[in-house]
């Protein structure tokens, strides 16, 4: 197609607004994709609120055709990823853009102009913003509606992107479980030995001691995921604005906290699946939106839940004590779940080549049905 496309940066309240309305065009009924909401996503791009800027560096673009947006894309420069991994990588995030080669092209050269006019070598993406947001373009599971902050695509994404170039640098994978699964019985019985272990105590987030607990879940998160691909830790503004997420979000029983010979060494956290309670809403919480969350949140359980984090310290990793603590925090806060009604999980996100923790799942009965991939191209 023969067309003018305009790629411009985006530079006001209003240029916002026209950056999150590009993917509403682009869905259509059956997509599966769930409206975000506006509020929540103004708050995500907004300096001020979101602790993400105080390390990074971000520019968003609009691709325009006939003055009319219909592309967009980030590009970002994380500075703790650059201290961590000296590797001269940026990343771009947000993208979304209709099937056309030169839309894609356009956003692709604005975004990694950009990145190399601040001395990267390499762009990896999309992230959004980073490794600990949104992340991954979804080449896999298109039949199933995204969970809590996973993202979606259309099915042309992936090849598009690869025709600028980019080639895959690492899939991450989304398991499925259906409550409705018996545990089976070595791990049913794995599980109670683990919890009558006189070496192995679990309880709940204390929210009374919010800060400690959050402190205590920081340093399992950054212990156990510390030779992870691309890791990068949480800061400690970023742990509160979580904390504060968590206060409203969840009760203390969808988090697990176990010690093992009373040191804390491993952890899981589980959310809400928010995106079935504003499907529907197309992203406004007025005039009614804020009654039927406020219902879903505080009436009764969720349907499903996604386990979004989970650790346990490295020193555990590989050994019988490591398994039985995994299993311990997750199998806590699944019982909990199925007790109060709840039909489904998502675990999300675990890497490909994690195969311990993907034996483990899957002993469990949950199955891979999502691959997102993160791809790479040197500039």
């Amino acid at each position: 197609m023969n067309i003018s496309v305009k790629v411009r940066p985006v530079l006001s309240k209003p240029d916002k607004k026209s950056f999150l309305d590009v993917p509403f065009a682009l869905y259509g009924k059956g997509s599966n994709w769930v409206a975000p909401l506006y509020l929540e996503r103004f708050e995500h791009l907004d300096p001020k609120k979101n602790p993400y800027f105080r390390h990074a560096e971000t520019q968003l673009f609009l691709a325009e055709v006939n003055c009319k947006p219909v592309g967009r894309i980030s590009a970002q420069i994380d500075r703790l990823h650059l201290e961590r991994h000296n590797d001269a990588t940026g990343q771009f995030g947000f993208l979304e853009a209709p099937n056309d080669p030169e839309v894609f092209a356009a956003l692709f050269e604005a975004a990694l102009e950009w990145l190399k006019s601040r001395g990267m070598k390499r762009v990896r993406g999309p992230f959004s913003f980073s490794i600990n947001d949104e992340m991954g373009l979804l080449v896999d599971g298109f039949d199933h509606p995204p969970n809590m902050m996973m993202g979606h695509a259309l099915p042309y994404y992936a090849t598009r992107v690869e025709e600028a170039g980019f080639a895959k640098a690492k899939d991450v994978i989304a398991y499925y479980y259906d409550d409705k699964n018996i545990l089976p019985k070595a791990l049913s019985v794995a599980y109670e030995r683990a919890m009558k272990s006189t070496h192995i105590d679990v309880r709940p987030l204390d929210k009374k001691n919010l800060s400690r607990d959050l402190d205590i879940i920081l340093s399992i998160h950054s212990d156990a995921w510390s030779e992870n691909w691309g890791f990068i830790p949480f800061t400690p503004e970023e742990l509160k604005v979580l904390g504060d997420n968590l206060k409203i979000l969840v009760k203390k029983e969808y988090i697990a906290i176990a010690t093992y010979k009373g040191v804390p060494s491993a952890f899981s956290v589980t959310l809400p699946n928010i995106n079935e309670w504003i499907t529907g809403l197309n992203g406004k919480l007025l005039p009614f939106g804020w009654a039927k969350l406020a219902w879903n949140l505080f009436g009764h359980a969720p349907n499903s839940v996604r386990m979004p984090l989970m650790g346990v310290r490295k020193e555990f990793h590989g050994t019988i004590a490591g398994s039985s603590l995994a299993l311990a925090v997750i199998e806590t806060v699944r019982r909990y779940h199925i007790s109060r009604g709840t039909n489904s999980g998502e675990l999300s996100w675990i890497l490909e080549d994690n195969l311990p923790m993907r034996h483990m799942l899957e002993a469990m009965g949950a199955t891979p049905y999502k691959t997102y991939r993160i791809y790479e191209k040197a500039l």
